[in-house]
């Protein structure tokens, strides 16, 4: 009778099994969480609008430096093309 040196069975660890999944979405909003957000995010950009003067107009350069706006950049408030002596669109900017 042939007899058979017990066999020691080890039992490995399982591998770590991923509780999240890799990518997930971020939560959803209902739309008037999302209405509020963008509001949120758009009250700066109202407030700072407001405290702009809807025009303003320098006679020269040295105007526009003594009330502190130069150099002045195209789409600024109290820009216009006869201070921007070589139409690069920066006026006043020595």
């Amino acid at each position: 009778m042939i007899v058979a040196a017990p066999v020691e069975r080890t039992t490995q660890p399982a591998a770590p099994v991923a509780t999240q999944p890799a990518h997930t979405d971020p939560p959803r909003q209902d739309p008037a969480q999302q209405q509020d957000v963008v509001a949120q995010q758009q009250a700066p950009q109202q407030q700072q609008a407001q405290t702009q003067p809807a025009s303003v107009y320098y006679a020269n350069c040295s105007e526009a430096r003594a009330a502190g706006a130069a150099p002045l950049h195209r789409g600024d408030p109290g820009y216009r093309s006869a201070l921007d002596r070589d139409d690069d669109g920066t006026a006043c900017e020595t």
